[in-house]
């Protein structure tokens, strides 16, 4: 208990695992999920996003704003919702996913997530290395050779290891100072980046079609808040059961969609002038030539401030999924094993791929829907009041109470199999229109081309789990000791208490 309590202290190693934090261990406050959020958003991948609303889908700037106004705060408001459940039950998100999928059932989720997460890694370590690279140029006129880009590489994944590695404490900690003083940064390159936009381009731009507008909300949700669904409970679980819960969901929206709000804006604002933005296999270069030359290294600084911010937060769930899958090492040590991978993927991208927002497009709508599907099965869970045994979550033998039938929740497993088989229907994955990756047989259809498969997803599997799996009896969902903690969130009507 002590090591425990130790471990929580910012610049030492956590030493907890996915075991659930004990009510005297709980601390924080909601505003600590602004900044997580704020800080995993302030990259530039953002602007690449709002580059292709108005150079892929023909939307005018008033459009793009509005899409990018609810596709991130309606998305992070979602991603809020689900980090009750880390609060009530003190486990990260795929710990917890084991109540309701079964001890065995839950593997495939988990490991979809894991692959989510690993990918972001990968995108975002690749994003940075091309940042150091240019700062590197600027600065000492060295010249690209894959020597350096390996180096980079090193660099990055190096500061991400002793962030992610210390733990939540020292996360929390750095969220908030760091993303102050990149948040500072960004908005004097924004300041020169507006300086640099066609205003005549942009007012004239016609509007486009509902449809697009439609399309490219899902867009940016799959590409924003979708993707961090999955882990918002692990930052979460160390919060006090009293903080209400809709200050946790007020925070996680507003966290990330200030920032999303601005980036994506701002991409749509560059691109209505030049859309080299939507399609340069080096975003960094692209936005660097943007900008006045003495600009450049204050960019390149805020540039790969952001991205750190980022990745570690992925890098940390990472490890802490990779630990729910079953790999019984410490948690350090999952998060070291995450960073080789992922630098191994960022060799792949900047040594082998010939292109590099290809891939991500593809890996961002193929992996959303698996998600999604998870997304609509838990919402209905939590919404029942879902309460969770500490010691069942724990306890992966035949006599645990979340084994069911032979590890699998069949009603949950199901639905989840079922949504994700309804999504790829309406799905298609390609890098161009030569490169197909996979089409559904409907992906041609309006839902389809507007790409929207993975929002069926979460419907067919909350509707499919809400009609499979009938609430039962309290007494079976969790021991009555729960009401003694302060959790109360025992109806959909309360869920946000």
């Amino acid at each position: 208990m002590n090591d425990s309590k130790a471990s929580a202290q910012v610049g030492t190693v956590e030493t907890r695992g996915i075991e659930p934090v004990p009510d005297n261990e709980r601390h924080g406050h909601a505003s600590q999920m602004f900044w997580t959020w704020f800080a995993a958003n302030i990259s530039l991948l953002g602007l690449p996003l709002g580059a292709t609303l108005v150079a892929f889908r023909g939307l005018n700037i008033w459009q793009a704003m509005l899409v990018a106004l609810v596709g991130s705060f309606g998305s992070f408001a979602l991603v809020g919702v689900l980090s009750l459940a880390g609060k009530r039950g003190g486990a990260p998100a795929l710990t917890l996913s084991r109540a309701v999928f079964g001890q065995r059932g839950n593997t495939g989720p988990t490991l979809i997530s894991w692959l989510s997460r690993v990918g972001w890694e990968t995108i975002t370590t690749t994003t940075a290395a091309f940042a150091l690279l240019a700062l590197l140029k600027q600065v000492f006129g060295v010249e690209r050779n894959d020597v350096l880009v390996v180096v980079c590489l090193l660099v990055f994944i190096a500061c991400t290891l002793l962030i992610s590695g210390l733990g939540h404490a020292t996360i929390m900690w750095i969220n908030k100072w760091a993303t102050v003083a990149f948040g500072l940064l960004n908005l004097v390159v924004i300041g020169f980046l507006v300086d640099s936009v066609d205003w005549h381009k942009v007012t004239s731009a016609p509007a486009g079609p509902l449809s697009a507008v439609i399309g490219g909300i899902g867009f940016i949700a799959a590409g924003t808040g979708i993707g961090w669904a999955n882990a918002g409970a692990d930052y979460a679980r160390y919060l006090p059961r009293s903080v209400p819960g809709s200050r946790l969901v007020t925070a996680s929206a507003f966290g990330a969609g200030i920032p999303l709000l601005v980036l994506v804006s701002l991409g749509s604002l560059l691109s209505a002038g030049d859309s080299t933005l939507a399609t340069a296999s080096d975003p960094v270069a692209a936005i660097n030539g943007m900008l006045p030359s003495w600009m450049a290294i204050p960019y390149l600084i805020a540039a790969f401030g952001g991205l750190l911010m980022s990745n570690h937060l992925s890098t940390y769930s990472a490890g802490l999924t990779m630990i729910t899958l079953g790999v019984r090492v410490p948690r350090p040590l999952a998060v070291g094993i995450d960073v080789l991978l992922m630098f191994l993927g960022g060799i792949y991208f900047m040594l082998i791929a010939g292109d590099f927002y290809g891939p991500f497009s593809t890996f961002l709508t193929l992996l959303a829907v698996p998600i999604s599907a998870w997304v609509g099965i838990v919402l209905v869970d939590s919404g029942r009041g879902r309460r969770y045994d500490p010691e069942a979550l724990m306890d992966r033998g035949r006599g645990s109470r979340y084994w069911y039938t032979a590890g699998f929740r069949l009603p949950a497993v199901a639905a989840w199999v079922l949504a994700i088989v309804v999504g790829l229907l309406f799905t298609e994955a390609s890098t161009s229109a030569d490169d197909v990756w996979f089409a559904g047989p409907f992906a041609h259809t309006w839902l389809g081309t507007n790409g929207l498969g993975w929002a069926l997803a979460i419907a067919t599997g909350a509707l499919a789990y809400a009609l499979g799996a009938p609430k039962g009896p309290r007494t079976q969902e969790a021991p009555a000791t729960d009401d003694e903690t302060g959790d109360r969130s025992a109806s959909p009507r309360e869920v946000l208490r």
